[in-house]
């Protein structure tokens, strides 16, 4: 595997393990390792789109890393975790 392999490879983990984690249980939506793991694992999986030109996903993580930041300064903000819905009902 080259760099680029790698860098998509650690991003697309970091988001299935936050999936997992909430899964399980073990990590809320609203916890702010939570959001990191989706923002840093969307940014380093859109970069890996990038670098391979791969442009389904240089459409698709971009929203998610724009949640995810959003959420962060919500919760600095106010000082603590806020969700963000995706899908409004």
């Amino acid at each position: 595997m080259n760099t680029v392999d790698w860098i998509g490879f650690v991003g697309v983990f970091q988001i299935l393990l936050a999936f997992i984690l909430n899964l399980f249980c073990k990590l809320d939506r609203n916890d702010l390792a939570f959001i990191l793991l989706n923002l840093i694992g969307a940014g380093l999986a859109c970069l890996a789109s990038v670098f391979m030109k791969y442009w389904p996903f240089i459409i698709n993580y971009p929203p998610l890393t724009r949640f995810a930041t959003k959420a962060i300064a919500s919760s600095l903000r106010l000082g603590h975790c806020i969700v963000v819905e995706l899908n409004p009902s």
